[in-house]
């Protein structure tokens, strides 16, 4: 439970390859998913490698009444690729959208991100997936992105969500807190600077309210190019075991997404800190989140 979200994130990006062959199954028909990242620090504080965990991980997506789930690479190494994608199948789980980190900055750089974010897009392709969640990465020790570096990113990420059109692909940028430091000058930079028409967003509300900013401004802001909001709730800025009332107002965000007719993918994204106070079974918080989503937002998973 002590590795960084990054770190679970982009340990086992590499080694991915493309399936295209395979038909593609029509996606379930849900405006909720999960993200698997929390089944990463599961596994990680029972000292249990993922791929002794995927039986386990899927029934409790399955008892959890989720249809939908959102993978990362750290999912998709070529020990786990081909047991997910079967047990995805198999439990009749669709995938609409995987996360892919990586540097954006550079553009020598960028080339391995995009390429990487073809290939794992092709790869899922099978169990629904129509859309790459990309968080170009922060540079080391977070230090601020120079406004040139920035410039490339945006291109980079424009060139990203062109090439990913072509195959029938959506491109979602994500933010975590790195994004919302000077006033969030990296997250403007990549709404304004990039093509509306390739480049879509996908807010992670908690992260917006751990950088000190206002999710509502910056969903305002993005208006019709919200693709997906990642949910997690916290008290005092700590992350609560299951998606609840906390610090943010959800059914604020909810009655703002009904009156502008927006139907954004929403992702249950629970996360632990160390001192996250953890009272309940994995599947019940899990269970407890899938209905709060619902009934705050009026949907069904």
């Amino acid at each position: 439970m002590n590795l960084s979200r990054r770190e679970l994130l982009l340990g086992g990006a590499a080694g991915v390859y493309a399936l295209g062959s395979l038909a593609s199954p029509k996606p379930a028909r849900s405006d909720i998913s999960v993200e698997g990242y929390i089944w990463q620090q599961y596994f990680s504080g029972k000292k249990e490698k993922l791929a002794d965990g995927l039986d386990e991980m899927f029934a409790m997506v399955q008892h959890a009444g989720f249809h939908n789930m959102e993978l990362n690479t750290g999912f998709l190494t070529p020990e786990l690729r081909g047991p997910v994608i079967d047990r995805i199948q198999k439990n009749n789980l669709g995938m609409p959208s995987v996360y892919v980190g990586g540097a954006m900055h550079q553009e020598s750089i960028a080339d391995s991100t995009i390429q990487q974010s073809l290939e794992i897009a092709r790869f899922c392709k099978p169990v629904g997936c129509h859309a790459i969640v990309g968080d170009p990465s922060p540079k080391q020790g977070q230090v601020p992105k120079t406004d040139a570096e920035l410039a490339i990113q945006a291109a980079m990420l424009n060139r990203l969500g062109k090439a990913l059109a072509v195959e029938g692909f959506e491109f979602w940028v994500h933010n975590h807190d790195a994004e919302m430091a000077n006033n969030a000058k990296e997250w403007w930079s990549n709404l304004n600077a990039t093509d509306p028409n390739y480049v879509r967003v996908c807010i992670d509300i908690d992260w917006v309210h751990q950088g000190d900013q206002d999710p509502m401004a910056l969903l305002k802001a993005a208006g019709k190019r919200v693709a997906c909001l990642h949910l997690r709730n916290s008290k005092d800025k700590l992350w609560l075991e299951s998606l609840t009332d906390g610090d943010i107002d959800y059914r604020k965000i909810a009655d703002y997404l009904k009156s502008e007719k927006l139907e954004p993918l929403l992702m249950v994204e629970l996360a632990y800190r160390p001192n996250t106070v953890i009272t309940r079974p994995l599947e019940e918080d899990l269970q407890l989140s899938r209905v709060y989503a619902e009934q705050t937002f009026k949907l069904k998973a």
